[in-house]
């Protein structure tokens, strides 16, 4: 299985493309190629995902098997009623620059500059990954008040307590943390790239806005502001959504029949 494409292999601007990283890329793009070439069957989790790994690695089209989210507990993750007082935007993620963090912060505050009143969390721990943030790279967010930042939490009060969940990430596979959100009946605002766009339906459930484009997610935000009636109606959506394509269940019972299959 393979859940995303990861660090070394999202597509970055030309600074972002390091002698390390480019080692990186060709000797994970071989070790693809020797582990395509052994298995049985490859389980991806979005059709982008599955085309660039045929492209790049070789994956057989014939071996390919397309799951979708690995899906969520409905149970453990209820639907809550829409919480529009605060209103309250949230980042769940690892504080990694490709999960969109800095647009977030960046937009963050452009929005609360005229809207002093709505907040920001950013959930989440460090990390030491080559992409990873850190303290002081969220610090200016946190002293002008910006954003809260608690670190590591369990998240589900967090999500009862939140309006809209935001992912402004730069590509995923399905994103774990998006599909609990929509089990809790969130509105969502995410990136139109692979995986993050498996989970919105743009205008429906939430608003999907370019990679990178902080101006635009400004304006996603704002949207949710100016007319607060779309929170409750687009959590239903998601909810919906989620029974509809994230339901665990549904996606082990898909998984244990790939794993039985023979040959």
């Amino acid at each position: 299985m393979v859940e995303g494409l990861g660090f070394a292999l999202i597509e970055g601007s030309p600074g972002e493309r390091s002698f390390k990283r480019r080692v990186a890329a060709t000797a994970l793009t071989l070790l693809y190629r020797w582990a395509f070439r052994m298995a049985h069957r490859v389980v991806i989790l979005n059709p982008d995902d599955a085309r660039d790994l045929q492209l790049c690695c070789g994956l057989p089209v014939h071996k390919t098997v397309l799951l979708g989210g690995i899906g969520v507990s409905l149970d453990e993750w209820p639907r809550c009623a829409a919480h529009v007082q605060p209103l309250t935007f949230t980042l769940v993620a690892r504080l990694l620059r490709a999960k969109g963090v800095m647009e977030f912060l960046a937009a963050a505050r452009e929005v609360k500059a005229k809207h002093p009143a709505v907040r920001f969390w950013l959930l989440g721990p460090l990390d030491d990954s080559p992409d990873g943030l850190g303290e002081a790279d969220v610090r200016p967010w946190l002293q002008d008040g910006t954003v809260e930042w608690p670190g590591a939490v369990d998240v589900r009060p967090w999500l009862a307590q939140t309006s809209v969940f935001v992912l402004p990430s730069y590509r995923e596979g399905v994103p774990r943390s998006t599909q609990e959100a929509m089990a809790m009946g969130r509105p969502v605002i995410t990136t139109d790239v692979p995986g993050c766009r498996e989970t919105v339906v743009d205008g429906v459930n939430g608003f999907l806005v370019p990679p990178r484009d902080t101006k635009a997610l400004v304006m996603a935000m704002s949207r949710f502001i100016e007319q607060p009636e779309l929170i409750e109606r687009m959590g239903r959506e998601s909810r919906r959504l989620a029974e509809e394509r994230f339901d665990v269940r549904r996606a082990n019972e898909r998984l244990l029949r790939v794993l039985l299959q023979k040959g």
